[in-house]
């Protein structure tokens, strides 16, 4: 059950509750212009609606909220974009009354699956394991990229699930189920989880192509084992960075690997010539 608690629910210092209106207070920004807050409690829980320009506008929001907290039969289809909330906050007062967790990210849970809403249509499943990351990261879409601003960084949330930032899907990943909006652990096959290698079947076997960025893509050489094709990897870094390429690179890591053996391949691999005698004038 919803309440105003007779119009007191903790506002700001600057705010005044609004006569007639239950759950709207006025407020000032730095400008001096006035605007409007909506909120709630429901369950002892202060809810913010956000703010309007206009009281009625707020108060909309206000009845529209607690329609949505008490009224089951009201699901995330029945919304509409006359609606006074955005349907990021239908999404969140829904999961709360379903759930009984109110969680600031438009997130629904599911049973043993989470649903991140971008919008109506557009829709991201997680493990309930990604529960905690997800209601504390606010997911942004770019093409087909999902990011998240982590430590003032955007960060690939595909990096999360082993996915390089370069890599190309059906080369180096795919989603078990064809669907790529689907980031559960069990839906996604990460047949590739080595910087700079392209997977080749050739008739009598496999061919792994490797390839450098420096101002674009150099060919290192062709091996016929994934662990030579990562270790040449990083020995074409160490010959770039003695040539005087000062890049950031990610050297791959090779998990179970003595170090004696690591360095017995490393010795042998041949490296391409592109690589050998490349020099720069120009700091890259």
């Amino acid at each position: 059950m919803c309440s105003s608690k007779n119009n007191k629910e903790n506002p700001s210092p600057d705010s005044s509750p609004i006569a007639h209106y239950n759950g709207v207070f006025s407020a000032r920004r730095k400008n001096g212009e006035i605007y409007f807050r909506a909120s709630l409690t429901h369950k002892n829980k202060h809810i913010s609606l956000g703010s309007f320009r206009e009281p009625q506008k707020a108060h909309q929001a206000y009845l529209e909220g607690g329609r949505l907290l008490s009224d089951k039969t009201v699901s995330l289809i029945d919304y509409n974009r006359s609606s006074p909330l955005s349907f990021e906050k239908w999404v969140c007062l829904i999961n709360y009354r379903d759930n009984s967790i109110y969680l600031s990210s438009p997130i629904y849970i599911g049973q043993r699956i989470i649903y991140y809403y971008l919008s109506p249509s557009h829709i991201l499943k997680f493990d309930m394991d990604d529960l905690f990351y997800y209601s504390s990261h606010k997911i942004m879409c770019r093409g087909r990229h999902y990011f998240v601003s982590d430590y003032g960084m955007q960060v690939n949330i595909a990096a999360r699930y082993g996915i390089k930032n370069y890599a190309v899907r059906g080369r180096d990943y795919d989603f078990i189920n064809g669907d790529e909006t689907d980031f559960r652990r069990e839906n996604i096959s990460v047949t590739n989880i080595y910087h700079g290698l392209r997977k080749s079947d050739v008739k009598g076997g496999t061919i792994y192509s490797v390839y450098i960025h420096v101002r674009g893509n150099l060919l290192v050489g062709r091996y016929d084992s994934e662990i030579k094709a990562a270790i040449a990897y990083n020995k074409a870094i160490d010959i770039l960075k003695k040539n005087g390429v000062n890049k950031n690179y990610t050297p791959n890591y090779i998990d179970g690997l003595s170090p004696s053996k690591y360095a017995e391949i490393y010795s042998a691999l041949t490296i391409s010539r592109g690589i050998i005698n490349f020099r720069i004038k120009d700091k890259i």
